[in-house]
Formats: C-alpha cells, sequence, structure tokens
C-alpha cells in the first residue's frame, strides 16, 4: 500500500502536512526537471541535428538518404553487424553455462571464480584490447600462435568479448538462482534424467534471460569504440566513424545520423525483451522451495574445467596488461619499473585526469544515489499524481534504450547550443556528473525499485497515523532498512564513473579530461604502456573502492539491519 497525497493532506498538523506535500510533490516536480534536460532533451536534439536541413545542421532527409544509401555506410553497417553477432554468439553460450556452474553445481570456490569473472567490469573496454595488443599483436608475447595479427575482426571480437562477458554473467546469474525444488523432485520422480530436467524446467524459465543477455551484449558491442580503435586497425565499425566524425572531423551532422542508427538496435532489443517479459510471467510462485543441487562428480568436473579455463583466459589478459604497464620498454627491455606511471611526463592527460575520474565517480556515487534513491521512493511509495508518476516512469527506463555514444552525442547537441542558457555548464565537471548518472539511472533505479517494493505500506500509514512527517519517515526507517541496496547504488554509480568513455569523450575540456578519455589519447599517441598503466590505475582503484566500500559497510549493515537477525534462543 502506498500513501496518497490525500492522505498527506488529510494528516493532522498543518506543518506536518505542508511539509510532506513539498517533499512529495516538489520531489517529483524536480525529479522530472532533471530527467527533462538530462533525457529527453538530449535525445531530442539528435534527431534535430541529424534531420535539420539548415545549413551547417545535418542536412535533412537528402543527406540521410544519401548517406544511408552509400558503399563506405553499408560496408560499416555490415562490419559492425558481423563483429555484434559474433560477440554475442560467443558470449552468451560461454556465460550461460559459468552461470550455470555456480548456481546448480557444487563445484569448489565459488566465491573465487565469480570474483574473477567480474573483474573486467572494473576496467574500460580498452584494458582487454591493449592487452591482446600485448599478447597477439606484431611484437606479442604471443604472436608465433596466429597466422596473421590481432588487428582487425578477430581481434575486435576478442576484445569485446572478454568486454561484455561479466555483463551477460549478471544477468544469467540472477535468473539461474531463481528455482523450485519441487519442479526437479516432480520431475525425477517422473523418470526424468538431468539433460530432460533441463530442456523442461531450466530452459524455459531463463530463455528470456538468454535473449536480454544476447541484446545487452549485441547492444554493447556494436555502440562501443573502444576496443575497435585499440585493435580494429583496418577493419571500421559504425560507432568508431561516430567517434571519428564528431570529434576528428567535426562533422556533427554525420555523427547525429549514424548516432540514430546506433540507437535502434537498443530501442528493438529493449522493446522485445519486455515484450517477452510480459508473457513470461513469474518465474516462482510464493511457495516454491529453495533448490539445492545433488552431488554429481563427473558434472562438477565437468563445469569446474570449463570456469577454470574461463578465469584463466580472463586473469591472463588483465594480469598481461598488468605486467605490460611495469616494462620499461617492451619488448626490448623487460625491466620492471614505474616509467609508465609518470603521467606527467607524457601526452595523454596525466595524473590530473586520474584525479577528475575521481572526483567525478566520488560526485555520481554520491549525488546519483541519493537522486535515484530518493527519486524511486517517491515514485513507489506515493500516489496521488498519477501522470506524473507515468512520466517519471518513462523517463527513467529510456536510458536503458540509449547507448552511452548515443547520449554523448546527444548532449554535446542540446548542451552545446550557443542559444541554450545551459551552455556555460559544456565542458564542465557538473555535466560529466549529470551525464554519467543519467547514462546509469535506469540499473540504479530498477535496484533502488527491487528493494522498495519489497517493504510493506504500512510502513508509511504508520508514520502517517503517528502524525511523523514522511521525510522523517524516509529517513529514520525507509532508508536504514534498504542500506544493502542503497549501498549497492553507491558502489556501482562509482565504478562506472571511474571507467566511462562512450558519452564522456564528447564532453570533456582540457580541465576535466577523465582517466578513460586518456587511456584513448595515451594510445592514439602510440604510448601503448601508458595506457595500459591508465586502464591498470582505474581498475586497482574501482576494486580498491569496492572492497573498502564493502568493508566499511558491514558495521553499518550490522547496526541498521539487526532487526533481521534471529533473535538468541533461551
Amino acid at each position: 500500500m502506498s500513501v496518497s497525497l490525500a492522505a498527506v493532506k488529510a494528516a493532522p498538523g498543518g506543518g506536518i502536512a505542508l511539509g510532506d506535500r513539498l517533499f512529495v510533490v516538489g520531489g517529483k516536480s524536480l525529479l522530472l526537471l532533471l530527467l527533462l534536460l538530462a533525457v529527453l532533451m538530449p535525445l531530442l536534439a539528435i534527431f534535430w541535428r541529424g534531420f535539420s536541413g539548415e545549413a551547417g545542421q545535418g542536412g535533412g532527409l537528402q543527406a540521410a538518404a544519401e548517406l544511408f544509401a552509400s558503399d563506405n555506410f553499408r560496408w560499416l553497417l555490415g562490419n559492425s553487424l558481423a563483429v555484434a553477432f559474433s560477440v554475442a554468439l560467443i558470449v552468451v553460450p560461454l556465460a550461460y553455462v559459468f552461470a550455470y556452474a555456480l548456481q546448480r553445481t557444487l563445484i569448489p570456490a565459488k566465491g573465487l571464480w565469480r570474483g574473477i569473472s567480474l573483474l573486467p567490469l572494473l576496467a574500460p573496454s580498452m584494458l582487454p584490447a591493449i592487452a591482446l595488443v600485448y599478447l597477439f599483436g606484431n611484437q606479442g608475447l604471443l604472436r608465433a600462435l596466429l597466422s596473421d595479427n590481432i588487428y582487425g575482426f578477430w581481434g575486435i571480437v576478442l576484445g569485446e568479448a572478454i568486454y561484455t562477458f561479466p555483463h551477460a554473467l549478471m544477468i544469467l546469474l540472477s535468473a539461474l538462482s531463481l528455482a523450485d525444488a519441487r519442479l526437479f523432485d516432480a520431475a525425477s520422480s517422473m523418470g526424468a534424467g538431468p539433460w530432460r530436467a533441463f530442456c523442461s524446467i531450466t530452459w524455459p524459465a531463463t530463455r528470456q534471460a538468454v535473449f536480454a543477455a544476447f541484446c545487452l551484449v549485441f547492444t554493447l558491442t556494436i555502440t562501443d569504440f573502444g576496443v575497435p580503435v585499440v585493435v580494429g586497425g583496418d577493419y571500421q565499425v559504425l560507432a568508431l566513424e561516430a567517434y571519428k566524425a564528431v570529434v576528428g572531423q567535426q562533422q556533427f551532422g554525420r555523427g547525429a545520423l549514424i548516432g540514430m542508427v546506433l540507437l535502434v538496435p537498443a530501442l528493438l532489443s529493449f522493446g522485445v525483451d519486455a515484450w517477452l517479459r510480459r508473457r513470461q510471467g513469474e518465474a516462482m510462485s510464493g511457495r516454491a522451495q529453495v533448490f539445492e543441487p545433488q552431488p554429481s562428480r563427473r558434472r562438477d568436473a565437468c563445469f569446474l574445467t570449463i570456469v577454470v579455463l574461463v578465469c584463466a583466459a580472463l586473469l591472463g589478459v588483465i594480469g598481461m596488461a598488468v605486467y605490460s604497464s611495469l616494462v620499461t620498454f617492451w619488448p626490448y627491455n623487460l625491466t620492471l619499473s614505474f616509467k609508465h606511471y609518470l603521467f606527467d611526463e607524457t601526452a595523454g592527460g596525466g595524473w590530473l585526469a586520474y584525479r577528475n575520474s575521481v572526483t567525478m565517480a566520488l560526485c555520481c556515487a554520491v549525488i546519483g544515489s541519493v537522486v535515484i534513491f530518493t527519486g524511486t521512493y517517491l515514485m513507489e511509495k506515493t500516489q496521488g499524481q498519477r501522470l506524473l508518476n507515468q512520466a517519471l516512469r518513462l523517463l527513467s527506463f529510456v536510458p536503458m534504450a540509449v547507448p552511452g555514444l548515443v547520449l554523448g552525442l546527444g548532449y554535446v547537441f542540446f548542451f552545446n547550443l550557443a542559444g541554450n542558457p545551459l551552455h556555460v555548464f559544456y565542458g564542465s565537471m557538473a555535466l560529466l556528473v549529470v551525464c554519467t548518472i543519467a547514462h546509469y539511472l535506469t540499473t540504479a533505479q530498477m535496484t533502488a525499485s527491487t528493494a522498495l517494493r519489497q517493504l510493506d505500506g504500512e510502513f508509511e500509514a504508520a508514520a502517517l497515523s503517528l502524525k511523523a512527517p514522511l521525510y522523517r519517515h524516509y529517513l529514520r526507517v525507509t532508508v536504514p532498512i534498504c542500506l544493502p541496496a542503497l549501498l549497492d547504488i553507491v558502489r556501482y554509480l562509482f565504478v562506472s564513473g571511474m571507467t566511462t568513455v562512450s558519452a564522456a569523450i564528447f564532453l570533456y575540456s582540457p580541465d576535466t579530461i577523465l582517466a578513460a578519455v586518456a587511456v584513448l589519447n595515451m594510445d592514439d599517441a602510440g604510448n601503448v604502456g601508458g595506457a595500459a598503466a591508465m586502464s591498470t590505475l582505474i581498475l586497482l582503484t574501482s576494486a580498491t573502492a569496492s572492497l573498502l566500500l564493502a568493508g566499511a559497510s558491514r558495521g553499518l549493515l550490522r547496526r541498521s539491519q539487526a532487526w533481521r537477525q534471529r533473535a538468541p534462543k533461551p
């Protein structure tokens, strides 16, 4: 049960009622304004720029038709689709087997394997590509294993596969964690073997998640330009063309048109995924029993072998990136040193870029978690403005279907308008923070919504009956109860702020350059060692912050979550 504004108005105590009305209506109105400026207007600016016939703009429908009909565009589109489908067909089955091993088998050290598999999330997408250069490049450590070098189609596929693997894995882990033991007991009593039980129970319950993972990997791959920049060579893709059109050639109209093309697969995937979610319905009932896998030495040995091989490959790639950042001069002087970490002596951004990234990540984590969690609370636990709530929910889900590259282009076209009073924010740290929060808004909002929906609406009703202001109840009751989810949002936004590059690449200034952008700049300048060093620093910072936050939160959780612990037996 949610609290309606009518109930707030009827509550005794004029000061309390006024404060609650300001908290609810004012909070929702402010959130709507922020979503309009940070999400909707930049997207509309892309379409205006792409289809505008004015001089210096996109050139209108004629220019769009000429671009889409050109042989070069069809070549770029074919390359992008080939890479995206190849990566998705490799990553999704492998991630499914890995997730199945963690959730449905009895392999040892599951926490270790899961932690290793999620390491690529803590680094920018360029890190696996840089490691591949040192492994299979012209002077790579394992160059003799390949008939050709790593630059081109297979280099992009391998780099994107490593980058997108943990994203698909998280979706499939969530899907495979839900299982009703009664169904498997019934299948066993009817004589069904493990394979038959998988085909009739596990697969139907997880195929929607498989499609969601496929769409996510496809979208991440087709819109990422970090890996193609490093190992693409002569094999060009649409995302890289959009990046070069805007940053290198100042062809904003061409960049807008390609950005709209990149928006199409994301929108289609989002729409089909939402349709499948409605058709599938609930996966588990309230009477479901927890599924416990039965011991099977042969099954566990097979899955453990696959898991170890995958983790070894991930550790090999990440370890190679870290090792190459410490080598003095590859491959002639393999003496270990911190030469590449002296960023101030090389081009690319230096330590200023690293400090800016840490600052932006902290701002995103603190400001973003407060705004997103509070806004989600107002949407989920209050009523009375039905149209306003619907508009907020719709705008909150839009970023999920918008790639970071497209969102960044939209910010360029909207905030860089001379007649826009918000033009003063262009190139500032504030705009980078807003863009990053908007980019990762949907995932954080869904995390908060899931936690808040588990709370009974009687909490708010009890607060009203006790004449307690709603905002005080939110701070003293809701926030402590939902603290685990709130800390997950803080950690997610911090790591995302450290590793983001797709949207921020168009928005930084010399004073606000970010570490992930510096990786691209150093790689373009031929300083691959420095790029590896900065990528390693981002990885270590994200991992350290995650561990420190997890450790520091234990005491807070013990205090705020004491109600979850069982009372000692007498």
